[in-house]
């Protein structure tokens, strides 16, 4: 019965792999034959820096080391290591108590675990058996977070495609925006990057300015699709759609990020925008942005009432509104924009004709 036990242990203990580094041959060939008998994954090296490149190379899962060889130390080896592999499992061997390295270079170094070396081995396999017991544990809940994040991409792959939908059914009732939010997007994007925003902002631009319509779901199509000036009751309808969008994608967590570009693309920075009436900083920053992609499409697109207006009139436009309706500092951006890189607002309008 024992013996079958033990051959079960041998045969999980295949699974992981283990490096020892010590300098004298006599214990790298003791660690071998003890290891290799206990049914380990085992290589051993007597060379410090080559085992640092065969970390580089291979994957293991627990690392012995030896704190006093040449040329280099125990010490400065994991120094090395743990600048690209933050997760390699390390038990320290040393000769003797008093050479082993200070407690606060263990913790920095996060160091699992030393011992002094012994001609037996048996506090060494304890440490060993602990610390496998350790990266299974830690393994089992990679998986687990692999499955849940599976499971989330797929969960936000469905909402996306949804709201698309929703986004596909607005540009069927509203010719206007057919294309609209597509170089919104683009235009917002645009400016987070002369902004140097985050990776991580460019995507809530990217997401905010294709969603940030969504609410004109809501509003009646006789009134989407009029040709002739809204009375004030219609502009009032119409003034709705921010928070009907809101509304729309408050149920999902995945849309938190995008909602205040949704919600306040209408404010105006001296406060008489809408749904909010926010003024200055108290308007979302990626909502300021998206506002001003927002007015710059809507006056160089063609409208049933009007044609769309030349890039002077647009600029002269941005400069009067600067600091009332727009924010001072990225309508300036916008405007080195437009008048020195405006081959690629050009590109964008091109894209989306």
């Amino acid at each position: 019965m024992r013996k079958g036990l033990q051959n079960i242990e041998n045969s999980e203990n295949r699974n992981y792999k283990i490096i020892a580094v010590d300098d004298e041959e006599g214990i790298i060939d003791s660690l071998s034959i003890f290891l290799k008998r206990s049914g380990y994954n085992f290589i051993g090296v007597t060379n410090p820096e080559e085992a640092i490149e065969k970390v580089k190379e291979e994957h293991f899962d627990l690392m012995i080391l030896d704190f006093i060889m040449t040329p280099i130390h125990g010490d400065q080896v994991v120094e090395e290591i743990r600048k690209f592999n933050k997760e390699l499992y390390i038990l320290l061997l040393t000769g003797h108590k008093d050479l082993a390295p200070p407690l606060d270079t263990i913790r920095r170094l996060d160091i699992q675990g030393y011992c002094e070396k012994s001609d037996k081995f048996d506090q060494l396999l304890l440490l060993i058996e602990s610390g496998i017991k350790s990266i299974s544990q830690m393994n089992e809940i990679k998986k687990i977070n692999s499955e849940l994040s599976d499971t989330y991409e797929k969960l936000e792959k469905s909402y996306l495609e949804s709201i698309q939908t929703l986004r596909y059914t607005v540009e069927a009732k509203d010719t206007y925006t057919r294309g609209h939010s597509d170089r919104v997007s683009e235009y917002s994007v645009l400016i987070g990057k002369k902004l140097n925003l985050s990776d991580n902002d460019l995507r809530i631009l990217q997401l905010g300015g294709l969603f940030h319509d969504i609410g004109k779901i809501g509003v009646p199509d006789a009134i989407l699709q009029k040709d002739a000036k809204l009375t004030d009751d219609e502009y009032s309808e119409i003034k709705n759609h921010p928070s009907i969008g809101e509304h729309i994608l408050s149920t999902a967590t995945i849309f938190q990020d995008i909602i205040p570009i949704v919600k306040h693309h209408h404010e105006k920075y001296d406060g008489t925008g809408y749904p909010g009436r926010l003024a200055g900083n108290d308007i979302p920053y990626l909502a300021r942005i998206a506002a001003i992609a927002d007015s710059f499409d809507a006056m160089t697109s063609k409208r049933v009432y009007r044609n769309s207006l030349p890039l002077e009139t647009v600029i002269t436009e941005f400069m009067r509104c600067r600091g009332s309706q727009f924010d001072p500092n990225l309508t300036d951006v916008f405007l080195d924009i437009l008048e020195n890189h405006f081959d690629e607002i050009r590109e964008i309008q091109e894209k989306y004709k």
